[in-house]
């Protein structure tokens, strides 16, 4: 299937990017700067280079407001190499012994969990895996132990569309998020964790850079059987370039930096994702045809998750969605159904869109 405009993407990550950011990097593919070459091809410790990665920073800094306190790291590997990180730098820390406390609320915390076992004692402080990740469980019911390094928690779960609505309490105990798929999403207080990391590939720009911002004092405590990529200490000190960094995928994090900044920042983009948002979910939740298993006061605004009642329209409702330019809404193959993902670069009118088609199929199904 071909078109001859651009669609409407609502495809989890690599996501849909503003078209304004493409264009400007298309614009300047071949002759970047006046350099007669490509970003992708000059040095990453070249003068011009550094003057993209310093602008990064500071935008980042200023969109979230994140204070001299914390060094930010502009990393590869994704979320998952930040889940091997993550104990390997911050377990040591813990006073009897590399431990750490995991809140399970779907898929990607649920790796999180695992991974972290390879390195320590990693406690169940809370799951909703019996209600298949609908739902985060109640803050009474969370075990947290009194001597884990940290807590860790994904802040939005993108394939079951879980997000909690504000940062968990837990004490005095380090708090790491994962901000994945809601990062720059809404206006965050940085001191409310001691670490975020997230992929850049959804809210940000393409796959291949990943952003962790980690409490200064937290840093240079790393296990001995860390590799040297991972470890902050070693990255911190050396602007991430311990190796050959993700130059393109740094420049596009720039782009999509300036394109926010344009925007209004993340309070003004945060009023549009949760107009977005509301405008889809009332829609499902006074239709006769679709339904959203999440509960309420927990539903993402970045990955909306639903389902036909009579699954078998399924095919029919993707392919006739797909041939409307309504591209990627199959849900993911662990929790089934579709899924709508609203990043900030979505347009109001993709899911005004939508959700015109679905109430149509709906009439017609």
């Amino acid at each position: 299937m071909t078109f001859d405009r651009r669609i409407f993407n609502f495809a989890a990550g690599p996501a849909t990017l503003p078209e304004e950011v493409l264009k400007q990097a298309a614009e300047e593919m071949l002759n970047w700067r006046g350099l007669g070459a490509s970003v992708m091809e000059i040095s990453h410790r070249s003068k011009e280079f550094m003057e993209v990665y310093e602008e990064v920073i500071q935008d980042l800094r200023a969109l979230m407001n994140v204070p001299d306190t914390y060094e930010i790291l502009l990393l590869q590997g994704g979320g998952l190499g930040q889940n091997a990180a993550i104990p390997m730098n911050l377990m040591p820390l813990a006073k009897n012994g590399p431990k750490a406390d995991y809140i399970v609320t779907g898929v990607w915390s649920e790796k999180s969990f695992k991974e972290a076992q390879k390195y320590g004692t990693a406690n169940l402080v809370a799951s909703s895996a019996a209600e298949k990740f609908n739902t985060i469980p109640a803050r009474n019911t969370w075990k947290l132990s009194n001597d884990a390094a940290y807590v860790l928690y994904c802040a939005n779960e993108t394939i079951g569309g879980v997000e909690f609505p504000d940062v968990p309490d837990v004490g005095n105990i380090p708090l790491v998020a994962d901000i994945s798929s809601n990062i720059l999403s809404k206006e965050m207080n940085v001191n409310q964790c001691a670490v975020w990391f997230g992929g850049a590939q959804k809210n940000i720009g393409p796959s291949g850079v990943t952003i962790v911002i980690v409490r200064k004092d937290l840093i240079g405590h790393s296990m001995g059987i860390t590799p040297t990529i991972w470890d902050w200490s070693v990255q911190g000190s050396t602007q991430s370039m311990i190796n050959t960094p993700p130059t393109f995928s740094i420049y596009m994090a720039g782009l999509g930096f300036k394109w926010l900044l344009k925007q209004g920042g993340v309070k003004a983009i945060e009023k549009r994702n949760q107009e977005k948002a509301d405008l889809l979910y009332d829609f499902l939740d006074q239709s006769s045809l679709y339904e959203n298993r999440v509960t309420k006061e927990y539903r993402s605004r970045m990955n909306a998750t639903f389902f036909l009642k009579d699954e078998n329209l399924n095919a029919a409702f993707l392919a006739q969605s797909n041939a409307a330019g309504l591209a990627a809404l199959r849900g993911h193959k662990a929790a089934g159904g579709m899924r709508a993902s609203m990043y900030n670069a979505m347009p109001l009118e993709g899911v005004q869109a939508l959700v015109e088609f679905m109430r149509d199929f709906e009439r017609r199904a």
